[in-house]
């Protein structure tokens, strides 16, 4: 399946270390895996954790598409080590983190290009979504990415932030994320916009909390978003189904666009009392695509 057509509501991060957890993420309702090399595994573990990823990858005859696996940063001295190890195995995709901005894309791109060339791979198929808000320097290029090679997504991080930037906390006293991070949001969703990709959002941390992760998924999804991190399975099924239109708003979306096609030439229509213009009929499409109905 093309990266352009593969459902992307939940990314599951999981262990690159832990087969067992490894398998039982392949096995769960996510529509993308996310194999961690990064930060779920241990430096000492760095060399394990490759063949571990490997060796599920090689298990499995099909369904690759679905399976990603998140490298180290370009800014360290393990992805090059990564990338030539799992690349034979024919992963659905690459996570890149702490991307400073699009020349990192840039020089992901270089060395995927040349290991899909000496594996066979057909070139350019492997795609890419990019951690962009994870150090002060990457905040100032979000808007960067329109036409950057293999990039289909962009998703933003708070932890590694707050860290860059000498941070306690990224949270206020109420636990809502600080202004900082609320922009980094904001910025990760222009940049998505700008780039004509789709916006994923970060984790959220308290996997047990999955009122407030439906309230949340559900928010995010009104401002643009189109799937979230997940940490843990017990979150996935809240995740699709936040980002999954419902029967009404499909049915709404539906409404419009026969309007819209009943007159055509239209540039405003009136609808339940009040009147709607292209935007309203650009969302509706663009809703009925999501819903795989366009």
């Amino acid at each position: 399946m093309a990266a352009s057509l593969l459902p992307m509501r939940s990314w599951l991060f999981v262990p690159g270390d832990d087969d067992r957890k490894m398998a039982k993420a392949v096995d769960s309702a996510a529509d993308i895996v996310l194999f961690d090399l990064e930060d779920a595994v241990a430096t000492e573990k760095k060399a394990i954790a490759r063949q571990t990823v490997c060796a599920v990858l090689k298990t499995r005859a099909d369904g690759h598409e679905r399976l990603w696996v998140r490298v180290n940063p370009l800014d360290g001295p393990y992805t090059l080590d990564d990338l030539v190890a799992i690349m034979p195995e024919r992963p659905g995709g690459i996570m890149l983190p702490k991307v400073h901005g699009r020349q990192d894309v840039e020089r992901l791109d270089h060395y995927l290009s040349a290991l899909e060339a000496v594996n066979g791979i057909a070139p350019g198929s492997t795609p890419v979504i990019a951690l962009v808000t994870e150090t002060a320097q990457a905040m100032f290029h979000t808007g960067d990415y329109k036409g950057a090679p293999r990039v289909v997504a962009l998703t933003w991080g708070s932890e590694d932030l707050a860290d860059s930037l000498g941070a306690t906390t990224n949270r206020n006293s109420d636990g809502s994320y600080g202004f900082t991070y609320e922009l980094a949001r904001s910025l990760c969703l222009l940049g998505v916009a700008a780039a004509g990709v789709t916006a994923i959002d970060t984790i959220q941390s308290d996997f047990r909390d999955l009122d407030g992760l439906k309230m949340r998924a559900e928010s995010v999804r009104r401002e643009g978003y189109r799937g979230m991190l997940a940490i843990h399975p017990a979150q996935v099924d809240v995740i699709n189904a936040a980002f999954s239109p419902t029967d009404a708003e499909i049915a709404e979306a539906q409404a419009i666009v026969d309007l819209f096609s009943a007159s055509p030439g239209t540039g405003a229509i009136g609808y339940r009392g009040g009147m709607l213009d292209r935007p309203f009929l650009s969302r509706a499409q663009k809703l009925l695509e999501q819903a795989g109905l366009r």
